[in-house]
């Protein structure tokens, strides 16, 4: 169950009650008069279904409360309710499967935000990579994978696309490329100190490095790689059950490719760096086009699901 909490002038807050009262899949409502002060007006709450969010926040939108109000969704861990079962019963489709459009936009444009948080995690995970190809270290690499904040802004590119949101498009398109080229920046300046100082050697960056020769050698394995661990990756995201993403970020090479990228050009190493750039684009693109391919279908589901749910409230039955 998810709940809802809507802030909304007292002359909206009868059309509130009716877009809410309406659908089978509300229980729990509630509406506290006057108790709202900036800006000033009602409060009303209700628990509904999962599957059925995406109607539910329609309609409010429809009505311009996210204008003159505010509407919050938050998910209920756990619930005791004879009435929410029944709401959750009488709704077609599985919680688990269903996508809050509302909540998976607004967590892309949060982790598309180009800060100082994003660029340190991006640049400290490149400078582990590029650490872990010295020492040809497998245990470093996936530290590297697991500690990049990548992932974020290109699920982010499929969900611009894919909900013709093209200011977040861009916005993911500027964070990645931002993100990318600041760490691959810095970790170049700290790899030319470390050969200065004899730390590192072109022998470190072209000898034989059986752990982690894959990562400037992209094949076909990598991409459909790619295009897999992203699939994994926006499920793990848009559905409840949100597990699997640490799998995702330890099966894609893309922040290892930019610290070996670094070190290729630190020591001028024109074949380390070609390889690498395939890689990253590779992968970036692999991961581009999964997550777009992987969000269409889920909103052609669950536009048909709106419908069905539609037939359903007509004709009332039990769903198991």
């Amino acid at each position: 169950m998810l709940h809802l909490r809507i802030m909304a002038p007292a002359t909206m807050t009868e059309d509130v009650l009716g877009a809410l009262e309406c659908d089978e899949a509300v229980t729990g409502l509630a509406v506290f008069r006057g108790a709202a002060v900036r800006p000033a007006g009602d409060v009303v709450t209700a628990q509904v279904a999962r599957e059925a969010a995406n109607d539910v926040v329609n309609r409010l939108r429809a009505l311009k409360v996210h204008r003159e109000g505010s509407i919050e969704i938050e998910e209920v861990q756990t619930w005791l309710s004879r009435s929410g079962f029944d709401a959750e019963v009488r709704t077609p489709g599985s919680s688990a499967d269903a996508v809050v459009w509302a909540e998976v936009t607004q967590r892309s444009y949060e982790e598309t935000e180009l800060n100082w948080t994003y660029l340190s995690f991006m640049t400290l995970a490149t400078i582990i990579a590029s650490i872990a190809i010295v020492l040809d270290s497998q245990i470093l690499v996936i530290g590297a994978m697991v500690l990049g904040p990548e992932f974020g802004a290109i699920a982010a590119l499929g969900v611009a696309l894919v909900r013709r949101r093209f200011v977040l498009l861009q916005l993911a398109i500027r964070t990645l490329f931002a993100g990318f080229a600041v760490a691959i920046g810095v970790t170049i300046v700290l790899a030319l100190a470390a050969r200065g100082l004899g730390w590192i050697t072109l022998d470190n960056v072209i000898g034989p490095r059986p752990s982690t020769h894959f990562i400037y050698t992209p094949d076909k394995w990598s991409f459909i790689v790619a295009v897999v661990a992203a699939a994994a990756g926006v499920l793990s995201i848009t559905s409840a059950k949100s597990v699997g993403m640490a799998g995702v970020f330890i099966s894609v090479t893309t922040v290892p490719a930019a610290g070996n990228i670094a070190l290729g050009v630190a020591f001028g190493n024109g074949s380390t760096i070609w390889g690498s750039v395939a890689q990253l684009l590779g992968n970036v693109a692999g991961m581009a086009l999964a997550g777009w391919v992987t969000l269409a279908v889920q909103q052609v589901l669950w536009s048909r699901m709106s419908v069905r749910r539609a037939k359903f409230m007509v004709r009332t039955r039990r769903m198991l």
